[in-house]
Parts: structure tokens; C-alpha cells; sequence
């Protein structure tokens, strides 16, 4: 093993399987000891710890949740069948939801190229859920010593397990399932990094519990509607889990923690909340692959973006984020507006996860599988 250290993450696909090209090695034999290359990129933060010296619950829901986390682990080898096998012939996503259907660049592709951009569409969306989930696996970590209350350790402790299997289970259907993995987008990154280098424990929990995480929460229920792999299904209901508890979490513990803070203080996490839902916006958009694939990439974008399907999609993905938002404090008076453009306010008044649905969280694995 080697430590290769970058100061800009990969730009290049990485392959793990033929069936994509030649000249690419079987995934067993690029994972040997041998041949792998860690590669690092540093950041620094000046994080500010706390120890919490009572040891007392205070907050009955954040322990609750804590013990739901301790009862409902799974294990990514014991709890998914990975001898299943979805047919590369196939593609593997619900055509229906395809916003390049009609546009001449994709229609002018054989069926096989079709079917390849489906496959690297594909990959590289569950490739920035595992950046996203190793962004929130870094958090997680922060959050544990710089949360200050004791309750709030314990779950952040809990979480960081979680986004252990997160990163473990996808990471591990792109290499054996897929074989194709991209590198970390660059609206993502830039997010991860304000994350992780702010000093602000609550600013960490605004950006990855409430931010991230209820983007990501919407997407994975919709790629579990439209994927066609039995198995990536499954992977995504065992994810969901988990990610709900993570989001009811970040509500009831901003809630009150925003109700202490100045109107000064207030408008400076609202003002970010909402450019981190831009910067989220923009992560939709898989330039990379119209890269790989040779398009002219402002104008696929365009089409995206000009398409009904991905506007409905990229809106609904806020179902939840706006909602919580209001919940905690941070849609005031004047981000209101610059919401209302982004077309996403219509959700304020749907359901937040401040309310906690103990019976739905707490459902049993095996009734949540299969």
C-alpha cells in the first residue's frame, strides 16, 4: 500500500471491470495489496472540541434515536445478497425519467452507446453519493467532539458508523457491479469543504444533516422508483434507514440551538443554508459524463436543465430540505425571496421531520427488506 498525497481530487474515471473497454483489470486484481494506491487529499480545520463533563440525558429524542441507531445496524456482507448479478445488457435505470430522450446528440447514439451513457449515468450518481457519504462520515467524526452536549456525542458517535456501511456498501456495488467510478463533482466538493473546515459546530450540522443529507434522503427514495437492480434497491432501503434518522436528528437538535442565536446570526446561516441549495443544485448535473462521452457539455447541461422531467426532479429534491429549514428558524424574512426564485418555497408547508415518526423509524430490519 502507498499514500499518494494530491492537492485536488482525481479528475480522471476510474475502471474495475472489462466489460467498458479494454485493457482494464478484474476488480479482484486491481484490490490486492500490492497495487493499491491511497490517495489523500489534506484539509485543514480549526475545530473546536468540547468535553462534556455531566453525562446526563437531556433531551429524550436525540437519545431515542441514539438507541434506535444501536438496535437497527446492518451489516453490508450478512443483509444483501450480492451473488445477484443485474444483466449489463439491460439498462439500468427507468427510461421514462431519461431527459435526453429526443435530444439529436443521444437519439443520433447506437443502441449500445445508449445503453453505455445509461450504465455511466448511472455510475456516476452513486459515485457522488459515495464522496457525499465519506463527506458525511468526516462530519460525523467532527461532530463527536465538537457537538457540546453529551447526548449529541453519543448519536454523532452512532452516525459515523452509519455512513461507515453507506460508504462501504456503494462503494463496493461500483466496483463489482458496475466497474465504473467518477471522481467527486465539483459543486459537491466545494460544499464538503466549507463543511469540514468551518469552525462552527452548528454550521456543520446545518450543511450535512439538514443540507446534504435531506438532498440525499429525497434522492435515494427517487433512484429506488426508477433503478432496475433488485440489489441496488435493496442497498438504497437499508441507506434510507438510516438517513432518516440522521435528518430528524439535525431538526430537533438545530431547533433549539437556532432559537438562542441573534437576528444577526440567524440571516448568516440562513444566507448559507440557502447558497449551500444552490451549490446542491448544480451537483445534479453529471458534466462529467457528457465529458467522457465527447458532447459538448453547455449545451447537454442546457438540455438538462431545459428538461420538464429534471426541473420536476431537481425541485422535489428539496421536498424535504425547505421544510426543515422552516422548522429550525432559517427560512426568515429575507431568504424567503431568494428561494422563491429558485422555485423551491412551494415546500415550506409540507411535512418536516421535526415531527418524529417513532413507529416508521423504529420498524424492524427484516420488514424493511426485500
Amino acid at each position: 500500500m502507498k499514500i499518494k498525497r494530491v492537492n485536488t481530487p482525481p479528475a480522471d474515471v476510474s475502471f474495475y471491470e472489462s466489460w467498458d473497454g479494454p485493457g482494464h483489470e478484474d476488480i479482484e486484481e486491481k484490490l490486492t495489496p500490492a497495487y493499491v494506491e491511497d490517495v489523500v487529499e489534506i484539509f485543514q480545520t480549526p475545530l473546536t472540541g468540547h468535553y462534556n463533563w455531566d453525562y446526563s440525558s437531556a433531551d429524550g429524542r436525540i437519545r431515542k434515536l441514539y438507541k434506535l441507531g444501536k438496535e437497527l445496524n446492518w451489516n453490508a456482507d450478512l443483509d444483501l445478497d450480492w451473488s445477484q448479478n443485474f444483466p449489463k445488457s439491460e439498462s439500468p435505470l427507468d427510461q421514462s425519467m431519461n431527459p435526453f430522450s429526443g435530444w439529436d446528440v443521444f437519439e443520433n447514439l447506437s443502441e449500445d452507446e445508449k445503453l453505455r451513457f445509461g450504465w455511466h449515468n448511472l455510475a456516476w450518481m452513486l459515485a457522488q453519493f459515495v464522496h457525499g457519504e465519506q463527506g458525511a462520515l468526516l462530519v460525523a467524526s467532527q461532530l463527536a467532539s465538537c457537538a457540546p452536549t453529551y447526548d449529541a456525542k453519543l448519536y454523532a458517535a452512532s452516525q459515523t458508523f452509519d455512513e461507515a456501511r453507506h460508504v462501504e456498501a456503494f462503494t463496493r456495488y461500483l466496483q463489482e457491479k458496475i466497474g465504473i467510478f467518477y471522481p467527486v463533482n465539483n459543486h459537491l466538493k466545494v460544499l464538503l469543504d466549507k463543511i469540514l473546515t468551518d469552525p462552527r459546530w452548528d454550521l456543520k450540522f446545518i450543511g450535512m444533516q439538514i443540507i446534504i443529507e435531506g438532498l440525499a434522503l429525497a434522492a435515494f427514495n427517487t433512484l429506488k422508483l426508477t433503478a432496475q437492480d433488485p440489489l441496488l434497491r435493496e442497498i438504497i432501503t437499508l441507506v434510507v434507514r438510516d438517513e432518516a434518522r440522521h435528518v430528524t436528528f439535525g431538526v430537533n437538535y438545530l431547533e433549539d440551538f437556532v432559537s438562542t442565536l441573534s437576528e444577526e446570526e440567524k440571516e448568516e446561516r440562513a444566507q448559507f443554508a440557502f447558497e449551500a441549495c444552490v451549490v446542491m443544485r448544480e451537483r445534479l448535473i453529471g458534466t462529467d459524463v457528457f465529458e467522457h462521452f465527447g458532447w459538448d457539455v453547455e449545451a447537454a447541461r442546457e438540455q438538462v436543465l431545459g428538461s420538464y422531467l429534471m426541473q420536476q426532479f431537481r425541485n422535489l429534491l428539496f421536498t424535504r430540505i425547505v421544510p426543515n429549514l422552516k422548522r429550525i428558524g432559517l427560512l426568515t424574512d429575507k431568504i424567503r425571496p431568494k428561494f422563491e426564485e429558485l422555485g423551491i418555497l412551494q415546500f415550506e408547508n409540507l411535512l418536516d421531520d421535526g415531527q418524529v415518526d417513532w413507529a416508521e423509524l423504529s420498524r424492524p430490519l427484516y420488514e424493511k427488506v426485500g
